[in-house]
Formats: C-alpha cells, sequence, structure tokens
C-alpha cells in the first residue's frame, strides 16, 4: 500500500507538465490511467487514501502558485506560508478522496472503467460550484493543439475531459487485462473530432482595433497613495500615443482608487479619447452606497467604461482571502496574509450584469480567475460580440500560474466560438482569435502596449447553446448503468473484461 500511495501521489503531480508553461498535452492521459489501475481492486476506504495521495500530487504541482501569493506578498513567514499551502492542497485533495469513496460505494459493481470516467467529469463540474468554486486543472485544459480541441465548442471543456478519460481508461484496461478489445475504444473520440468542424462561429465585416496596456506595477506600491498620481501618469503616458484605435484596455484595478477620487486627474485624458470615439475600459474599485452594510456602502472589484461607450462590470466571483476573507470576524489579523490590501470587496446584487459597449460592439466581461468558470462565461458571451478579460498576474510572480491562466482564457474563446483579449499588469497580454490561436502577445515582466486588431463573430457554438447539460447527462447516465457495490473483480468472471 505504501508504493501505491506514492505512485498515485507522483501520478497526481504529472497534472502540471501536461498544461502550460511545459505543454505535455499527452501527459494527461497518465494521471487518470494511474489512479483507476491503483484502485480498481482496492475497497472504498483504500482507495479513498489513494485518492487523497493523488489529488495531494495533483492540486499540489498544479497550484504550487498559491505559496508565491501568500509568501512574497505579505509580511508572512515562509514556514507558515508553505503550511497554508499544504493545508489549501490536502483539503482540495479531499474530493478525490471523495471521488473514489463514492466510486467503490455506490458505483464499482460492474464495469467499473465506465463508472470511473463518469463520476471524474461529475466531480470537475462540481469544482466549477462547489463553495464558490475552483475550477483549474481540468483534464479538458490540456486539449489545446491536439485533436481533442475541436471537441470544445461542441461540449465545452467538461467534454474534452471526457475524451481523454476514455482514451486514458481504455489504455488502462488493455493494460489490466492484455486484451485488444478496450483499444478498440481509443479512436472513437480521435475519429468524432476530426469529423468535427474547427469553428462554428463565422467572422462579420467589422474589425475593432484595440490597445492593450501592460503597465508592470510592482505590487507593492499598486496600493500605497503615495505612488498614486506616478501609476496614473503611467497609464496615461503609456496610452496617449495610441488614440488612433478604437478601444483602449487597462488591466484589472489599473486605477487603484474609487472612480471619484481620480476623476480630475484623469480627465483631460478622458476627454481626449471622447472626442477621438476612442473607448477605454478600465478596471477599478466602485464603491455602492447601502444603507445595510456596516460600513454603509459596497466596494466591488469592477470592470468600467470611462469614454466613448456604456457600462460597468462588477466581479461575481471573488478570490477567497485575497478579495474577502471568509469568517473575516475570527481569523482577519491572525497572519498578514489575511490583510491584503483590498480583501473587503463584496459580490454585486445581481448575477446576470449588462454587456459593456465600445461602439456598436458588445463585450462580455470576465476579471481574473473568472474566466476559468466555463458556464459564468458562455452564459455572458451569449450576446456578445468579444470576449474581454482583465487580470493582475502580479500576485503570482514567476511561478507557472499566468501561463495556466492564459491557456485557460483560450480554452474559452474555442468554447464559445468568439475572440478574447486580455489585458494584464504584468503579462500575459495577449489577443486570441476564436480558435484559441494566440494572434499577438506581450512577454512577461515588461511595460508596454499590445496593438492589434479583433474580429467580431456571429452565431453561436453547440456548447454556447446547450451549456454542460448533455455531457453531465451522459455522464450521469455511465453511472446509472454502472449502479451497485464494489465487488471482487477477479470473482466477477461472468461480466465482460472491459468494465
Amino acid at each position: 500500500m505504501p508504493l501505491q500511495f506514492m505512485i498515485c501521489l507522483i501520478a497526481g503531480a504529472l497534472i502540471a507538465p501536461s498544461l502550460s508553461p511545459f505543454d505535455n498535452p499527452y501527459l494527461s492521459l497518465i494521471p487518470p490511467l494511474v489512479l483507476f489501475l491503483s484502485s480498481y481492486k482496492r475497497d472504498r476506504k483504500k482507495s479513498a487514501l489513494l485518492g487523497w495521495a493523488f489529488g495531494f500530487g495533483f492540486f499540489g504541482s498544479g497550484v504550487s502558485w498559491v505559496f508565491v501569493s501568500i509568501s512574497e506578498h505579505s509580511q508572512t513567514p515562509v514556514a507558515i506560508a508553505a503550511i497554508l499551502t499544504c493545508l489549501f492542497v490536502a483539503a482540495l485533495a479531499l474530493l478525490f478522496s471523495l471521488q473514489l469513496y463514492l466510486w467503490k460505494r455506490f458505483f464499482a459493481a460492474r464495469y467499473q472503467s465506465v463508472s470511473f470516467i463518469g463520476l471524474w467529469v461529475i466531480f470537475e463540474w462540481i469544482r466549477s460550484w462547489f463553495l464558490t468554486g475552483f475550477p483549474w486543472l481540468y483534464l479538458g485544459n490540456s486539449s489545446l493543439d491536439t485533436p481533442f480541441q475541436n471537441l470544445l465548442p461542441l461540449g465545452g471543456v467538461w467534454l474534452a475531459s471526457f475524451a481523454i478519460l476514455i482514451t486514458a481508461i481504455a489504455l488502462a484496461e488493455f493494460l489490466r487485462t492484455r486484451r485488444l478489445l478496450p483499444l478498440l475504444f481509443i479512436p472513437l473520440p480521435l475519429i468524432g473530432s476530426y469529423l468535427l468542424p474547427s469553428s462554428w462561429t463565422t467572422t462579420t465585416e467589422q474589425e475593432l482595433s484595440v490597445a492593450l496596456v501592460q503597465p508592470n506595477i510592482p505590487q507593492a506600491i499598486k496600493w500605497n497613495p503615495d505612488y498614486r498620481a506616478e501609476i496614473l501618469s503611467q497609464y496615461e503616458n503609456l496610452s496617449a500615443p495610441h488614440i488612433d484605435t478604437q478601444l483602449m484596455l487597462w488591466p484589472e484595478t489599473a486605477i487603484p482608487a474609487v472612480f471619484q477620487n481620480v476623476a480630475t486627474p484623469l480627465a483631460e485624458l478622458l476627454n481626449e479619447l471622447d472626442q477621438n470615439d476612442v473607448t477605454l475600459i478600465s478596471g477599478l474599485p466602485s464603491a455602492i452606497r447601502d444603507q445595510e452594510h456596516p460600513k454603509g456602502y459596497r466596494i466591488h472589484n469592477s470592470l468600467a467604461v470611462l469614454s466613448s461607450g456604456s457600462g460597468i462590470y462588477h466581479k461575481q466571483r471573488l478570490v477567497p482571502f485575497g478579495e474577502y476573507v471568509p469568517m473575516e470576524t475570527y481569523i482577519r489579523g491572525m497572519f498578514d496574509f489575511f490583510n491584503l490590501p483590498m480583501s473587503s470587496f463584496s459580490l454585486p446584487e445581481k448575477e446576470t450584469q449588462s454587456l459593456l459597449r465600445a461602439g456598436n460592439n458588445t463585450l462580455s466581461a470576465a476579471i481574473c480567475y473568472e474566466i476559468a468558470y466555463p458556464e459564468l462565461v458562455r452564459q455572458s458571451s451569449l450576446q456578445a460580440d468579444i470576449l474581454l478579460t482583465v487580470s493582475n498576474d502580479t500576485w503570482f510572480g514567476h511561478s507557472i500560474a499566468p501561463a495556466q491562466h492564459l491557456q485557460i482564457a483560450r480554452i474559452r474563446a474555442v468554447e464559445n466560438g468568439r475572440w478574447l483579449i486580455r489585458g494584464t499588469n504584468n503579462g500575459i497580454t495577449a489577443i486570441i482569435n476564436s480558435t484559441g490561436e494566440i494572434v499577438e502577445q506581450l512577454p512577461q515582466f515588461t511595460q508596454g502596449v499590445l496593438r492589434g486588431k479583433v474580429h467580431t463573430m456571429q452565431g453561436q457554438t453547440p456548447y454556447q447553446t446547450y451549456g454542460s447539460l448533455p455531457i453531465l447527462l451522459l455522464s450521469a447516465l455511465f453511472l446509472l448503468l454502472t449502479m451497485g457495490k464494489w465487488r471482487d473483480p477477479e470473482a466477477e468472471s461472468h461480466y465482460p473484461n472491459f468494465r
């Protein structure tokens, strides 16, 4: 058992090199393959333990950047930061432990491979909303630039995960039984993806010229009022040469104060942009009066159109501890990490918000890690011409998080058949087309402005129309077909080998 524990731990850790920035997509076949083979003959308690080991390696490698954000941007000692990171990873690993426990408890009477696939996909979906959600490290994220990519606009990232799982578990069954029958299942998702069109939406004749400002402002000074004038001046100087574009984008919380406090310093620039019909969209905190709130007002992490357009968007998925503190009364003040600047944002009163408008174009917005929520982006993109996301990945330093974040943005562009513009503080700022290709990008940790043209699209992908429902129903069907308590597979000779 200790050997299987270590094998599952290592197998889970292979999720990170399968994703960006390493981009070895076919490595994503190994984690589910190893976990399935390791737990196939185990009872539910041992399977749950192996699932936890797998999950610890899975999240420990894939979200190791959490340590960077804790240790580098607060006064939290390195040892405490390591402990907090391990606790976070250990808690997430419980999801895989529960997944395998339920698999053995209710769905492993027969055809174990079928129920393993169905339950994995359902648990990926659960991670998109449970406790506000942590939709990171989906197997389907590795589908970019592979034959599985064509499945994204058909059924979203979870259909791509489904196809990867079919391939991985078919290989596992071949290794387990030494029979060729399981190998016949491998071509099915590949053939299906090759038969599908690469794009379900069509380009219109409209183009939008854009300028995406990447200021590379250090996180240490971003919220310091003494540097506010310098920061605003930096944005103005970077933006001034690009008045000839149609849309200008500043990143998440680019303006480090509520707009009322900076309206006067920015007035000259905004007037010039209005006169030239240039739409400026910027991230900023916004204050809304609320007599029922203890402070008398709510602060939102927002995106606002400040010139030649209309609309404001308030972030709907806040980052725990970074943007709000759960159980704030009890834990704020325990460590400096719980006192980060702007960690008191509020959720908007309504989830449904109007799209942003730039000229005749409509843009759906996602702030920071909201872009990782497939259904949130899908719903907001239904009537949008272009997808827009902003972020401040300065929190994650030189870790793998910014590259993962960009990869996820590419997934959303393919799922929804829309061009996507991504503005960040220190990278990776990029323009992505409707098939997920990076058209232009700026290098990380540099100051600059990314110019380019974005095409508007018409039509909807099947995923936009139907969402996650079809793949969830298919996964549920897989579970219903296999419902029953676990039995010793060696004693079940009357069942087919591919189970």
